[in-house]
């Protein structure tokens, strides 16, 4: 008889899928042409003079992302970061305000004339619990700080304003959200950020993410004695599971459903009167998220039938983020000026969307134009939120990418800011895609 693996251990995931992605990206990557774009962008002394004011800024932004790294904070809690950034902005004369739009760890700094085009550049710095920086964010920050200083130096020029905006609580909790409903976001133009990847890419996809908590009652009873006068929450629990399980044939490509029972009773002897599932639907579109959302719903509501217990549905304990939308004018921009830096920016045609994630920047996306780049720090193969990704994130790889990503938002910035044409662009883009989004009322 052939041995048996141990059994006290799981088997290792095999990684041929993802070796095959890896090899199908390359061969599509050497054949890409580079992203180009048709928009002159700032005057070459302006862009030079930024440009240098970046480099002559590397040590600050990289010792900025270290610092940061090596103070992990999770979500609302990240005061230490705050007050970092704020720090940094501060000493170069500018003013910068923590504590704004409600959250106390937010920040806000601002340079040029008001009454022009405005556009912001945005910053994440809350960690992850236990992993610390397993998704960057140290990075994202010290580059949108470089690139607002960088662009601060020639304020003077500027018929409008670049904004820095610290957002807090990322990670799960859809801080950029919270932000948005205390007008963080109005009268704003654009809004710009990079993150770290495995990849370099102008408009790698972060699809939308809401959150379902199902909570079922049932009645308790004895399990041995009279278990005929139970209403076993626990059995809805588990038939719900199941649903979705079978579920997942039928919904689109790239939908996801993953979840969680959070409670399935007390103990064996007493037939369970109460449990809770919590599910995260994530989907490539905001139309397909609001489809995946009902059937949830249905499932629900079925299983309650099924199994005679009540149910409670609780939707979006958090802010639920929708997908983000990119504006082509402007990942043509920031394509163009990581070329600089020696980055080949690819696009969603040649980097794998299998491998997608969530952010709140969607709902800022949706709101006013709007790009996420992503750069690369890791291998493709290195995911994010691993312990493994966040010692690249502390590198030479990471400074790196925190310098480039700084020269690649400054440019971009300086460029909406100076070149009407690639405004209009923008604004044209941004309404061909549908224009503004109602995103707090989206799901009513």
């Amino acid at each position: 008889m052939p041995d048996l693996r141990d059994l006290s251990r799981p088997t290792e995931p095999s990684s041929s899928y993802l070796d095959a992605l890896r090899e199908r990206t390359a061969e599509r990557a050497a054949r890409a042409e580079p992203l180009t774009s048709p928009h002159e962008g700032a005057p070459p002394e302006l862009s030079a003079e930024v440009a240098a004011a970046v480099q002559q800024r590397a040590g600050a932004v990289t010792a900025l992302s270290r610092q940061i790294f090596a103070t992990p904070e999770e979500a609302f809690e990240e005061h230490r970061s705050a007050r970092a950034i704020a720090s940094a902005i501060r000493a170069e004369g500018w003013d910068a305000t923590v504590g704004v739009f409600g959250q106390p760890t937010a920040v806000l700094a601002q340079a040029g004339r008001g009454d022009g085009p405005s556009i912001a550049l945005l910053a994440e710095y809350d960690a992850l619990p236990g992993i610390g920086h397993g998704c960057g964010h140290n990075i994202i920050a010290a580059s949108a700080v470089g690139a607002f200083l960088a662009v601060a130096t020639v304020a003077d020029h500027l018929d409008g304003r670049v904004v820095l905006l610290g957002t807090p609580a990322e990670e799960g909790n859809s801080g950029k959200e919270l932000l948005a409903r205390e007008g963080a976001f109005d009268g704003l133009d654009a809004a710009i950020m990079a993150h770290p990847f495995g990849y370099d890419a102008a408009d790698h996809p972060f699809i939308g993410r809401r959150i379902l908590r199902v909570h079922y009652t049932g009645v308790a009873a004895h399990a041995s004695a009279t278990p005929f006068m139970g209403r076993n929450a626990l059995d809805a629990v588990n038939l719900h599971y199941q649903a979705v399980a079978q579920l997942r044939q039928h919904i689109p490509p790239g939908d996801r459903v993953h979840g969680i029972v959070l409670h399935g009773g007390d103990r064996p002897s007493i037939v369970p009167a109460t449990s809770t599932l919590e599910y995260y639907l994530r989907s490539h579109e905001a139309a397909t998220l609001r489809e995946l959302s009902t059937r949830l719903e249905e499932i629900s509501h079925g299983v309650a039938l099924a199994t005679g217990t009540g149910v409670r549905l609780e939707w979006d304990p958090q802010p639920f983020t929708l997908p983000t939308r990119f504006n082509r004018p402007l990942s043509e921009r920031w394509a163009v000026h990581q070329e600089d830096v020696g980055r080949r920016v690819l696009t969603r045609e040649v980097v794998p969307t299998e491998l997608a994630a969530s952010t709140d920047f969607g709902n800022v996306s949706v709101r006013i134009p709007g790009i996420h780049p992503v750069i690369a720090v890791a291998p493709p193969d290195v995911a994010l939120h691993t312990a493994e990704f966040a010692e690249y994130a502390s590198s030479e790889a990471g400074d790196r990418a925190a310098v480039d990503a700084a020269h690649g938002l400054a440019l971009t910035a300086l460029d909406f800011l100076t070149d009407a044409a690639l405004r209009d662009a923008t604004a044209a883009d941004f309404a061909a895609a549908g224009g503004p989004i109602d995103v707090e009322r989206y799901f009513s």
